[in-house]
């Protein structure tokens, strides 16, 4: 078996085992409407996170860039199989994590994600696909066309809802009351006063 071939076995048997332990976490397998959409274009729907993709889809999108970026910086030769697995590990590792208790009350507290009450197993899987198509789309471009994917990827989300992959990140870890306020509609003059002050 060739090393791209162990590497696909691979990739699926880490999917199927995220998806049955986000299954035994007590994630509805799809959303509990029923329903399978292919996207969701309001961003504080109860079916955000629930189906194949919403206004979050494209954060993990740029997962796939900046894990193909880190690991071309630190292991530039290792096999892409390997740099594509542990993407893969790292993507799946950080599902798990965001839906438990712990993350998904903490998006509830400190983010602009009021309702969020963690994905559904389909959702999960569909934000590793994305990660998955980022990392392969990123390993076939030059660096300045994944740095401008990666700036529309993070900017069009920032203009229509008001977040993207780095508020999330910051709003995670440094929690933030102007910021919070802005991305809960709140004016951008009061926050550049914030910031300036």
């Amino acid at each position: 078996m060739t090393r791209s071939k162990r590497a696909a076995v691979a990739a699926i048997v880490l999917l199927a085992a995220t998806a049955m332990l986000l299954y035994l976490m007590g994630r509805p397998p799809i959303c509990t409407c029923g329903a399978i959409d292919l996207w969701v274009g309001e961003p504080n729907s109860s079916r955000t996170s629930q189906m194949l993709s919403d206004w979050y889809s494209p954060s993990h999108i740029v997962h796939g860039f900046l894990f193909f970026a880190g690991l071309w910086l630190v292991g530039r030769r290792w096999p892409l199989e390997r740099r594509f697995l542990i993407a893969l590990a790292i993507e799946a590792a950080w599902e798990i994590v965001e839906n438990t208790p712990l993350i998904i009350n903490r998006y509830r507290e400190e983010t602009a994600a009021l309702g969020y009450t963690g994905d559904s197993v389909l959702n999960s899987i569909s934000d590793i696909a994305m990660m998955i198509g980022g990392f392969l789309v990123a390993r076939r471009l030059p660096v300045w066309a994944s740095v401008a994917i990666v700036l529309v990827l993070e900017l069009v989300p920032l203009f229509v809802i008001r977040d993207n992959l780095t508020l999330n990140v910051w709003m995670l870890l440094a929690p933030n009351e102007a910021l919070k306020a802005w991305q809960s509609g709140g004016s951008a003059s009061a926050l550049i006063a914030h910031f300036m002050h």
